[in-house]
Order: C-alpha cells, then sequence, then structure tokens
C-alpha cells in the first residue's frame, strides 16, 4: 500500500516584478505530489526555477497562483497562527552554510532559536535537547558555544541540518544542500540525511545539480525547465529511460566510472541559451534548443501528461 500524499502542489506560479512593468515568471504551473516518507528529487538548470518553487512551496515566498496542500491544508490560505504551525511542520536547510547562519549567534542559539519559537523545551531541557542535536549531525557538545566563523563548510551544513531538524518537522525542503561542500564533504552529507529520513520518518525535497548525487537520494525525481515541469518520474524509471528531449541531454552528461563506455557514449550537445524567463516564447519553452521541435511545438503549451504509470511528461513529440 503506498503512503498517503503529504505535499500536493497544483498549478504553483511564483512572479516577481522585476521593474519597467517586466515580470518575471520564476515557476509558471507546477504540478506535483510527495507521498510521506518520500524524497522527490528537483533538477534542472541554474535559473530554471527549482529553488523558488522550494521556497514557495514552504512558504518563505508567497504564491502568486497556484495551491500548495500540506496534509490537507492549502498553506498559502492560513492564518499568522496557522502560518507559524506549518513552520514546525515544515524546515529548509540552505544552499549556503556560509550565508545561512547569523554569525552573531553561537550554535546552540542557532539550533534553539526554533525550540523558543515554539515553545518545545525550556532551561536544561532546551540544552539538552541542543546537545542531541549537535550528536545527531556528527558534532559535539562542546561546539554549541562556538560561532559559524569557528567551523568549516561541512560542519556549517551540519549545524543548518540540526536547526531544521530541532522542531520535529514531517518535511524538509532541501535547496541544493550540498553545491557548496567538497566533494569529499558532500558524500557524508546526503548519507547523514539518508540515514536521517530513515530513523525521524522524514519526507523530503531535494533541490540539486548533481544528477548522479539525486539519483542516490530520490524516490522519484523531476525535470524542471524555465519556471515549468518538463518531466517526472521514478528515479529509477526516469536514469533508465529519459524521454523528454531535454533530460536525455541532462542525462548524458552524466559521467561513467567505466573509460570505455564513456568514450562510446555519444554526449547530446543543447545549442543555443535559455530563454528569458521575463519573457518566455509561446508554445514550448524548450523548442529553440530541441532538435525534435515542430511547428506545433511554436503554437501549442505541451500538455503535461502521463505516459506510463507515474512517468509524466510535457512534450508534443513522446
Amino acid at each position: 500500500m503506498e503512503n498517503k500524499k503529504l505535499i500536493e502542489v497544483k498549478d504553483l506560479k511564483k512572479y516577481f516584478n522585476v521593474g519597467n512593468n517586466a515580470i518575471l515568471k520564476a515557476v509558471d504551473g507546477l504540478n506535483f505530489f510527495i507521498r510521506e516518507g518520500e524524497t522527490l528529487g528537483l533538477v534542472g538548470e541554474s535559473g530554471c526555477g527549482k529553488s523558488t518553487a522550494g521556497r514557495t512551496i514552504i512558504r518563505l515566498y508567497e504564491a502568486t497562483g497556484g495551491e500548495v496542500i500540506f496534509d490537507g491544508i492549502n498553506v498559502h490560505k492560513l492564518d499568522k497562527k496557522g502560518a507559524k504551525d506549518f513552520t514546525k511542520k515544515a524546515q529548509m536547510i540552505f544552499q549556503d552554510p556560509y550565508a545561512s547562519l547569523d554569525p552573531r549567534m553561537t550554535v546552540g542559539d542557532i539550533i534553539g532559536e526554533g525550540i523558543d519559537i515554539h515553545n518545545l523545551y525550556t532551561g536544561k531541557e532546551r540544552m539538552e535537547r541542543i546537545y542531541e542535536l549537535l550528536h545527531t549531525v556528527g558534532l559535539n557538545r562542546e561546539h554549541a558555544n562556538r560561532f559559524p566563523h569557528e567551523f568549516s563548510g561541512g560542519q556549517r551544513q551540519r549545524i543548518g541540518i540540526a536547526r531544521a531538524l530541532a522542531v520535529e518537522p514531517q518535511f524538509i525542503v532541501c535547496d541544493e544542500p550540498i553545491s557548496a561542500l567538497d566533494v569529499s564533504i558532500q558524500a557524508q552529507v546526503v548519507n547523514l540525511l539518508i540515514n536521517l529520513q530513515r530513523e525521524k520518518k522524514l519526507t523530503y525535497l531535494f533541490i540539486a545539480h548533481d544528477l548522479s548525487m539525486v539519483k542516490h537520494i530520490s524516490d522519484r525525481v523531476g525535470v524542471m525547465y524555465l519556471g515549468t515541469m518538463v518531466e517526472l518520474a521514478s528515479s529509477t524509471e526516469l536514469y533508465k529511460r529519459p524521454t523528454h528531449p531535454y533530460t536525455q541531454a541532462l542525462m548524458s552528461a552524466i559521467p561513467i566510472a567505466d573509460p570505455d563506455v564513456e568514450k562510446a557514449r555519444k554526449r547530446i550537445l543543447l545549442e543555443g541559451d535559455v530563454p528569458s524567463p521575463i519573457n518566455p516564447p509561446p508554445g514550448c519553452r524548450f523548442k529553440a534548443r530541441c532538435r525534435y521541435a515542430t511547428e506545433r511545438c511554436s503554437q501549442e503549451i505541451p500538455e503535461f501528461r502521463e505516459i506510463d504509470k507515474d512517468h509524466f511528461v510535457a512534450c508534443h513529440n513522446v
């Protein structure tokens, strides 16, 4: 029996007014769901709207349109108290472990901030909880009195993970949590996230550039291009049978650790640049870079449809 849907994103839009009557359509009609205890990976080029989508889902940004349903409740319709309760259930691990921690606060106060806001623990119990969280992410209780600048990038990201766990959330948006880290540290942080998910039955939205790492951690993977979802399938299915031309190009760029296979492989190179999200082209947004584009692609927006069980693609030519 499949787990229930914890998050449902329906036609989500997030636009920004960038001046001179120009509207930047960072997220423009996203549709997907995440089941309880599942990890959904979200991939795509820089500027495709992945991080904006994550921040809008968690309500760091107010949605321009559409709905985010969390456990049956539309989070963008919540009042002040409801929004505060939601922040206890949903947290975020940020991309930059340097910018996301207040340099004037000790590690203990950074981790304890959420505990204080939600009145979860006080006094001695509060400090014991902070020590427990530090231990959970592989740090020591002595680290509680230090400041962020005294730690390496990997250690800072562990502090960020401890802060997210402090309020005992159900759902965490991991916004490129490994992209600013050394390669040797990336696997450690990803394995920590996997272990925490098993222990605490967490649900993740894992946003990343590294396609091989996304495959390692994700149950299903969605591919974004210029604010929209172009393909969504199980991790195994997507990597074995990429269907959208953009997904195929992304998958062809993943290096394979076999020199003979790598040498024989044909890389799909995309021509041209990503169109501007301020003035996206009519029809399919990928058509200018697609080797299969037809006249229909210039006129009609492709429907995001199910071509196989739980395999969705937005392409006229599939």
